[in-house]
């Protein structure tokens, strides 16, 4: 039993120093924080940092897989088997959206890791793999779609992904400089089943569009 408490205690330690971390690297990027800033915010110290994680860049890397693993589960515990495939594209690109709104430091982490030219992510080779997923389902979808002949053939996976992904960055990239310019808040919850809706609108229209 003290095996078992102590493997908990770990888990929740090292769960703990992540959350910090990610929050931490979003708000000041790799090279603005400091491990010694991470463990003043967390339970533990700079000695117990790299004894869990071997120093800040692998620490920084942990906290990148971590980033991207969540929006990938969250596609994967999407059921939408009984769903038909115009119902089930338009629930993804609502997930995608409430996900990306849920969790800004996401964003502004892959801000940050395109500000440096991807050098971090390049060391990351699991996260292609990570990544196949949501190409997958979105596949899947598609197909069921071509084949109930409602969505267009001349579009594939990652055209949609890379739409879904683009509208839904930018609600948390550009919400400051583009609330500034027009005098509109993107965050503001009032908005949000507007800009939800918005999203899905777009995907399935643009899928169902006929093409000459």
């Amino acid at each position: 039993m003290r095996n078992e408490g102590g493997r908990r205690d770990a888990t929740r330690t090292r769960e703990e120093i992540l959350a910090v971390a990610t929050a931490a690297f979003a708000d000041t990027g790799f090279s603005g924080t400091a491990v010694d800033d991470i463990a003043e915010r967390t339970r533990t110290t700079k000695r117990m940092i790299y004894y869990y994680f071997g120093g800040k860049e692998r620490l920084y890397l942990a906290v990148l897989e971590r980033a991207y693993r969540g929006i990938r589960d969250a596609e994967q515990s999407l059921d939408v088997g009984g769903l038909d495939p115009v119902q089930a594209v338009r629930r993804l690109a609502e997930l995608t959206y409430d996900h990306h709104l849920a969790h800004g430091d996401f964003v502004r982490l892959v801000m940050i890791e395109n500000v440096h030219r991807g050098v971090f992510i390049e060391k990351l080779d699991a996260l292609r793999e990570l990544n196949r997923p949501a190409l997958g389902l979105l596949e899947q979808l598609l197909e069921r779609g071509r084949e109930a002949g409602v969505f267009r053939t001349d579009l594939d996976a990652l055209d949609v992904h890379l739409l879904i992904s683009a509208y839904c960055v930018f609600q948390v990239a550009n919400r400051h400089t583009f609330g500034f310019l027009f005098g509109v808040d993107l965050g503001d919850p009032a908005r949000r089943d507007h800009l939800r809706a918005q999203i899905g609108d777009v995907v399935v229209s643009w899928l169902t569009a006929a093409t000459g």
